[in-house]
């Protein structure tokens, strides 16, 4: 709103208002009356757009990564992250949450630190690797999530021949827009965590209570991150062909949880899986989320794009973006931000009644590997 804008409702000259916000800047203020539309939105509008991230795209880079980038300090990790186009150039898949693709290559070892930011990592290729988490030896097989919760020293460790690669998610922008990002480096010796005499020893203890639910939203809320570091994925496909045979949904849905508060695993972010077996209802939901693609092909359309992808694939739905899902049968990981809106009372889910018109499809240059709408 400029001062013309203005004029029509002010009492003063035009000369006045100049003079008014002319002060206002020199004083490092902001009329409200000026931004109100800008701030109190009716409806939630994330920088962030729905975008896909190919893993045909990304593996090729990814093992031209593992022979031409080392592994060590300075960069410490080799992690391809999403970047969405909205979001002016930062590293990040949407508003709120960070998602790469990791990998190691054989006999690689990726030293240990730790920050702030919680992470998480769901496997999708490669066997021989473990992740150490504050001394627990993690062995690593795909569909299986391991937690990094905040602060815990972490390194990753591959004892194989063969590469892998996984996920990677933090709660990473949300933590640096707190201005809360910590991050140490292991003070040695060497540079990673001794070797345990055991592994899985969080798997290994009993911890009492359902490590999934199929409806978290309304469920306890806790500050505490899950002691169990591991969910295996035989665990996690028994648990999801359970519920399904319950249920003749297109979509299943289990939240992973901690198992002895039964809220989700990280404070800040909550891990799903979607089991697609049809074409699900249009969902809006209040917060943001990236998904994987751990198994089958299909299709889901947001805000009326469809987005057509096949394992390893990695896709966005910012918040209060309509999403529908649909395939024959697919696994999708899902992370996402919604913990905090829990914790905030400020969750909201709506599901439309029809099915979104399809208004565009997401395309791929096999040459340039950029992304389009058409």
């Amino acid at each position: 709103m400029n001062i013309a804008e203005t004029s029509a409702f002010a009492v003063g000259s035009d000369g006045e208002l100049g003079a008014l916000y002319e002060g206002l800047e020199a004083a490092e203020l902001q009329p409200l009356w000026t931004i109100t539309e800008e701030l109190l939105t009716p409806t939630p509008r994330p920088a962030a757009v729905p975008w896909l991230w190919t893993f045909s795209t990304m593996k090729p880079l990814a093992r031209e990564a593992i022979r031409l980038v080392p592994v060590g300090r300075g960069g410490e990790r080799r992690v391809l992250a999403l970047r969405n186009p909205g979001l002016g150039g930062r590293p990040y898949a949407v508003g709120t949450l960070w998602g790469a693709l990791q990998c190691l290559g054989p006999r690689e070892v990726a030293p240990a630190h730790r920050h702030t930011p919680g992470a998480v990592r769901f496997v999708l290729e490669g066997e021989g690797v473990w992740t150490t988490v504050d001394g627990d030896a993690c062995v690593m097989r795909p569909g299986d999530l391991i937690l990094t919760p905040s602060m815990q020293w972490h390194d990753h460790t591959n004892s194989g021949d063969q590469e892998m690669f996984w996920f990677d998610g933090l709660d990473l922008p949300m933590v640096q827009a707190m201005d809360g990002v910590f991050f140490e480096r292991w003070p040695g010796p060497g540079e990673s965590q001794p070797r345990p005499a055991e592994r899985n020893a969080s798997a290994a203890r009993r911890v009492e209570g359902p490590r999934y639910t199929d409806d978290a939203v309304t469920g306890p809320l806790s500050p505490q991150p899950s002691q169990l570091l591991i969910y295996r994925w035989p665990e996690t496909a028994a648990e999801l062909e359970r519920r399904g045979r319950k249920s003749d949904d297109p979509l299943v849905t289990i939240e992973y949880t901690n198992p002895r508060t039964g809220s989700s695993v990280l404070p800040t972010m909550a891990c799903a899986l979607h089991r697609v077996r049809g074409h699900s209802q249009a969902v809006r939901r209040a917060g943001n989320a990236v998904y994987v693609v751990f198994s089958g092909q299909g299709a889901s359309v947001i805000d009326g794009q469809r987005f057509s992808w096949r394992p390893g694939d990695m896709f966005v739905v910012p918040s209060w973006s309509a999403v529908e899902h649909i395939a024959t049968q697919a696994d999708l990981f899902v992370l996402s931000d919604e913990p905090v809106l829990r914790a905030l009372g400020i969750a909201r889910r709506q599901v439309l009644p029809e099915p979104q018109q399809v208004t565009g499809e997401f395309h791929r240059s096999p040459r340039s590997g950029e992304g389009e709408i058409r």
